[in-house]
């Protein structure tokens, strides 16, 4: 490997570690340099948050060494934080505080991520208790941070807040994340854990999948050549020279042997089996809201809400948390009735739901009891009897595992359950809360594939900026500046929405020691204000508040095409180029009101001065 000369901050070579039966790690490797940007990727179960463990210095090796270069400070992000024993968010932020560390940075890294520091950790949700602990591993400024799903449980803004505070941090970073959108912007190399070993590109994540898809091409090849060889041994072993006794042995031992060889690299690169069972079709119209409004305390969180959802639609709910997205997915769903306005639901509506947190799953149930319901050994799927086994199979579990209790599963494998209960039923709509937490990057993708072959309708609600721009084919977010409980859907998924609207309301990133990272790695951009307002500038600020009024009117007008209820059957293809030219013009109306205000800002800051 092709470095320089100072040594890494960080290694660790040989580790090897079995659980029971197989070996969870095989002489698996891991180095880390200063200022260094690795993620770390491989299945669900495959050891990625052991091997972490272990280079966090939690977890000892049956065999291997691991080094730290003296006087190097660590702090590590656990996947599942726990709060147990401290008073307060900001009792357990300050534990992690080492000799000489500023403790203010605790209350600067609370506030940017919205708490107050006197949060009950018995009473905490999981977005908060993870923001805690965030605040706990970044407050000491470490030379390393180990950060375990970093992402779970966080709203959109504290996700981007993350992004620009770790790009600019010093720290070097391992990371494990579902979020590829997140490890496309910090990495600059990546680990691939597979069957117990590492393999170490020198890229970021962004080129890891095209390289990981030939690394497994290649070993299909040799694959290939391998059921080759055990056929032509088994044609011999039948028809050789039966005389020849101890010569048959010896090529019966090596043909088990190429066997058992076949056995492993088949179970190694085993995939998810996803399908969703499907009810019959529900009608056109699958559901409509007029004016609903929900309030809770006097606080409205929806209000005078219109929404419109044909079958087939795929409608995503993004924006911060407590803006109301699961209460605007009950009121949609019928489980929460509005305070005012009116649901119509479609006819023979089959609804399937996955909740955010997996509490439809008893912890003390096992695996097969799950899945079953507790009857016997089948389980109905789309209205067909499985036995459990096979279905356990679908979902990259091993007949062993039957009897596991849940609360005994990585949160991978309880994704993967409660993927499998949902899938099972059928539906004709879908509805997934954050179904992307702690799954695997493979078993995303066959998600989305399964999503984008679904024949029925889906509400998806999710933080996973890539996995909404694949998925969802419009976007509910909350539009505060329209008023409390006020929400606005955009034509297309989370880029799209981005485009017409600009980001979504963010914390301010905390104030961090910036150093360059190493091997041309992203770094924080910086921007400098002008002394005054250039002439194409000052042209624009005059001439916005006309263009903008023009727009205004041709959005109105288009707008008020789109109530004509018999548009689309007399003429869809006037219907759909006047939805293109509304998302156009609205995309163009918000930019400009943006650059006005931007520039109206920086003239208000400059006359100011």
């Amino acid at each position: 490997m092709a470095r320089s000369a100072a040594p890494p901050l960080l290694s660790l070579q040989d580790i090897t570690l079995t659980f029971g039966g197989a070996p969870l790690l095989k002489g698996a490797e891991l180095f880390l340099f200063e200022g260094e940007r690795l993620c770390l990727v491989g299945r669900n179960g495959s050891g990625k948050s052991t091997l972490l463990k272990i280079a966090a210095g939690m977890i000892e090796a049956d065999r291997g060494s691991r080094k730290l270069k003296p006087g190097t400070t660590l702090r590590y992000l656990e996947q599942e934080p726990d709060l147990t024993g401290f008073a307060t968010t900001r009792a357990y932020a300050e534990a992690g505080l080492g000799p000489g560390d500023d403790p203010h940075r605790v209350s600067l890294l609370l506030q940017a991520l919205d708490l107050t520091g006197e949060e009950d950790p018995v009473q905490v949700s999981g977005g908060e208790a993870r923001r805690a602990a965030l605040v706990r591993a970044l407050a000491p400024d470490p030379d390393i941070l180990l950060l375990d799903e970093p992402t779970n449980h966080l709203d959109l803004p504290a996700i981007e807040w993350l992004e620009r505070s770790l790009a600019a941090s010093r720290a070097a970073l391992v990371l494990i994340s579902h979020d590829r959108r997140f490890l496309t912007k910090l990495t600059q190399r990546t680990v691939w854990l597979d069957r117990g070993a590492t393999r170490r590109l020198e890229k970021g994540f962004a080129a890891f999948e095209v390289w990981r898809d030939a690394q497994l091409e290649l070993e299909a090849e040799a694959q290939h050549k391998l059921d080759r060889k055990i056929a032509a041994e088994e044609d011999w072993l039948r028809y050789g020279v039966t005389a020849r006794r101890r010569r048959n042995q010896r090529r019966l031992g090596e043909l088990q042997a190429l066997r058992r060889q076949r056995r492993e690299a088949r179970a190694a690169t085993g995939q998810v089996v996803m399908a969703a069972a499907l009810a019959g079709s529900s009608g056109k119209r699958v559901l409509e809201a007029k004016a609903i409004s929900k309030a809770f305390g006097g606080r409205p969180v929806v209000a005078d809400l219109d929404l419109v959802l044909q079958r087939g639609d795929r409608l995503g709910l993004a924006g911060p948390n407590g803006s109301g997205k699961t209460t605007l997915v009950k009121l949609l769903t019928g489980m929460m009735e509005p305070d005012a306005g009116e649901l119509k639901t479609g006819k023979r509506l089959e609804v399937v739901s996955l909740d955010q947190r997996r509490e439809s799953l008893d912890p003390r149930s096992s695996l097969a009891d799950t899945l079953t319901d507790g009857r016997g050994d089948q389980v109905a799927v789309g209205g067909q009897q499985r036995h459990v086994i096979s279905y356990m199979k679908d979902f990259l579990f091993q007949p062993e595992q039957a009897g596991t209790p849940i609360s005994r599963l990585s949160g991978g494998e309880r994704g993967r359950v409660a993927l499998a209960v949902a899938l099972a039923r059928p539906s004709n709509l879908l509805v997934l809360d954050e179904p992307t937490n702690d799954l695997d990057l493979e078993t995303l993708d066959l998600l989305e594939d399964l999503l984008a072959g679904y024949q029925g309708t889906v509400i998806l609600v999710s933080h996973d900026r890539a996995f909404l721009d694949s998925i969802v084919t419009s976007l509910l977010v909350p539009a505060p500046e329209l008023g409390q409980g006020r929400w606005l859907e955009y034509v297309g998924g989370y880029s799209d929405m981005l485009a017409q609207r600009g980001t979504l309301g963010a914390p301010k990133p905390a104030k961090t020691k910036v150093r360059r990272p190493t091997d041309g790695g992203p770094t924080a951009p910086r921007e400098t204000a002008k002394a005054k307002l250039s002439f194409k500038e000052k042209h624009a600020l005059a001439t916005l508040p006309e263009r903008i009024a023009t727009l205004e009117k041709q959005v109105a007008r288009l707008r008020e095409r789109m109530t004509d209820p018999d548009l689309y059957g007399r003429d869809p293809a006037a219907f759909q180029k006047n939805v293109a030219d509304l998302a156009r013009a609205e995309a163009a109306l918000a930019a400009s009101e943006e650059e006005w205000l931007r520039l109206e800002l920086r003239r208000e800051e400059m006359e100011g001065r």
